[in-house]
């Protein structure tokens, strides 16, 4: 289609979690997806600054990656939505499925048939539809509405196409001209209850054929489409068609990675450098500096000469251009133990206080984070299957991930930036040591949590099974986040899903040692910097907390089924559930797995024996 329509509305997050490249967007009368980054625009979106995260993404996509880039967004106008411009700035997208069934008449076709016409409304977007114009049973001059077909088929290799229609109505021969419509026989809206049929042929089909067991021998191989990319691949694909729902949470899993904005100096100028370095990065000569003054892209700068702008813009290019991230994490982790308040600037602030009141044995500090920024960039998804979360240790290399452009070399990503609160609590290294030695049976636990882990990864295809355990100490920090997490959205104002967890966790084998956990905001707005977070970080108010949340963990409204249940190939937790530990998707940064409240605090739980790190409490 050559003609462009404002058709909906997104938030910047939901571009990372929800609604990201080659993910289906469900409007209320259309059904889209999102191109890939060969459509977008971005003359309308400033690259974010962020060094730390930009390098990473090189790593995983090739150093052709230049810029981040948030989604372009229109500026603000009083003119009238039809006549302005701006209204067509935006994220591009295309109508997906290719399929629309009538309301009316039930005639199920395809869109590119021109059987149905689209009705775009400039003044409300939102009632931008296909209807059918030439509908038998419409009534007077009325149009109706034609819906999205809600079935289609994907793979686990992150492909997705329409539903074949009609192979499936005719079992293979596909070439029958007849028109065919799609008919509920039911009241429930279950696949038993819809039945496709071909006017032609006088044959029908329940939907029910093509799931499960059926499924597998009805449907056929996997074409390997792309519809974000408008393409195939190549070579084809080997795996056999897997039926979804159109909206179906399995249909794209973002893979992302995210790092937090910590100054790299104290040096005023230094940190003005970082903070504008998507704008100076682009500086190749000190000549340069005196242009960008008489643009007006230097206000901040006002107060320095070109000679020590360009000496510390050399300064910061120079060092790392090529250099390897190594751990996301660990300049954070040493940012958040030092807690050292002359680091401060305008997107951080740290404010050390003590440990919580009647928890001292347990942790050394808690770091009260009043403003922090985080950068989070979409370098992919997958589909059907989550096979694992990026990290510091997890490469791309064996991960069924489908790419952000045709020639996968993509010159930029998608990202966006959050601004909000937390808070920091630093583990004391003793206190584990002593958790490990008191609990012998804690190594029998550890063995049987990685078998499960290397299961979870064999029954998902993954080259070396057996790494990336995240190891006993993880699933301690991991499991004491998301109790916290849970007590602390009931006093602190936010939402669940607005709060967000980042474990700081070191492994033997590393020449480091990391225990900490921060909670945070993630919301994209005014609201994660209310202060609400902070406030509960006192010593007192964060004990009383503490005893609050470990409280919680003693019993499960599932129990005892959650506290005896045991890791396997489906899921990686031991005693955790939605009733007790789980938490909202975009909180958790492991898909709720590595979970267990046992290890917390004594529980029903009788095998293994109490491995509780709270003792007394």
């Amino acid at each position: 289609m050559s003609d462009r329509y404002k058709v909906g509305d997104l938030r910047p997050s939901q571009i990372m979690f929800s609604f990201g490249i080659g993910s289906v967007v469900d409007l209320p009368n259309l059904s889209v997806m999102v191109m890939g980054t060969d459509e977008w625009d971005t003359t309308q979106s400033d690259p974010l600054a962020e060094e730390r995260l930009l390098t990473v993404v090189k790593e995983e996509l090739g150093k052709q990656v230049y810029k981040l880039v948030p989604p372009p967004t229109p500026p603000e106008t009083n003119g009238m939505p039809a006549l302005d411009r701006n209204a067509k700035i935006g994220i591009p997208v295309s109508p997906f499925p290719g399929w629309g069934v009538c309301t009316a008449c039930r005639l199920l076709a395809k869109f590119d048939d021109q059987l149905f016409q689209l009705k775009p409304d400039s003044y409300r977007s939102d009632k931008t539809r296909y209807v059918h114009v030439n509908c038998q049973k419409s009534r007077g001059n009325y149009a109706p509405t034609v819906i999205p077909a809600r079935f289609l088929v994907a793979c686990r290799q992150a492909h997705l196409d329409d539903f074949p229609w009609l192979y499936f109505i005719h079992k293979g021969k596909a070439d029958c001209p007849g028109s065919l419509r799609l008919l509920e026989v039911g009241v429930t809206g279950s696949a038993a209850d819809v039945v496709v049929r071909c006017d032609r042929c006088n044959l029908s089909r329940s939907m029910s054929d093509a799931f499960g067991s059926l499924g597998k021998q009805n449907m056929p191989q996997c074409r390997g489409r792309h519809p974000h990319l408008r393409c195939f691949e190549d070579d084809g694909c080997e795996e056999q068609m897997k039926v979804i729902l159109l909206g179906a949470s399995n249909g794209w899993f973002p893979m992302t990675l995210a790092v937090l904005s910590i100054p790299g100096t104290t040096d005023k100028l230094g940190q003005l450098v970082e903070t504008h370095w998507a704008v100076l990065q682009e500086v190749t000569h000190e000549s340069d500096l005196s242009l960008l003054r008489r643009i007006g892209q230097l206000k901040p700068f006002s107060h320095y000469s070109d000679a020590e702008l360009w000496a510390q813009i050399q300064q910061h290019s120079n060092p790392a251009k090529d250099q390897p991230i190594g751990n996301l994490k660990l300049p954070e982790w040493q940012v958040f133990s030092t807690a050292d308040p002359d680091l401060n600037t305008d997107d951080f602030r740290l404010k050390p206080v003590e440990p919580p009141r009647g928890y001292e044995s347990y942790f050394s500090k808690t770091v009260l984070v009043e403003r922090l920024r985080e950068v989070r960039a979409l370098i992919g998804f997958t589909r059907i299957e989550f096979p694992g979360d990026l990290s510091e240790t997890t490469s791309l290399e064996n991960i069924p991930i489908a790419p952000l452009c045709k020639d996968r070399k993509p010159k930029w990503v998608p990202a966006t930036e959050i601004r909000g609160e937390g808070i920091f609590l630093q583990f004391r290294e003793d206190a584990i040591a002593q958790w490990i030695d008191q609990h012998p049976s804690l190594e029998n636990y550890e063995t049987k949590s990685h078998s499960a882990h290397t299961a979870w990864r064999k029954a998902r295809n993954i080259d070396k099974p057996e790494d990336h355990f995240p190891g006993l100490r993880y699933m301690l920090l991991h499991s004491f986040s998301h109790a916290l997490m849970r007590q602390l959205a009931i006093e602190c104002g936010y939402a669940a899903a607005s709060l967000r967890e980042r474990i700081y966790s070191s492994r033997p084998e590393d020449d480091f040692s990391m225990a900490g956990v921060l909670i945070y905001t993630a919301a994209p707005d005014s609201e994660g910097t209310l202060g609400g977070l902070v406030s509960l970080g006192n010593p007192e108010v964060l004990g009383r907390h503490l005893d609050q949340a470990l409280e919680q963990m003693r019993l499960c409204a599932s129990d005892p089924l959650c506290s005896e249940h045991q890791p396997d190939p489906n899921d990686l937790h031991w005693a955790a559930c939605h009733a007790c530990l789980f938490s909202p998707e975009t909180s958790c940064e492991r898909g709720n797995k590595y979970l267990d409240r046992t290890l917390l605090i004594p529980t029903l739980k009788a095998d293994p024996f109490d491995i509780a790190f709270f003792q007394g409490n």
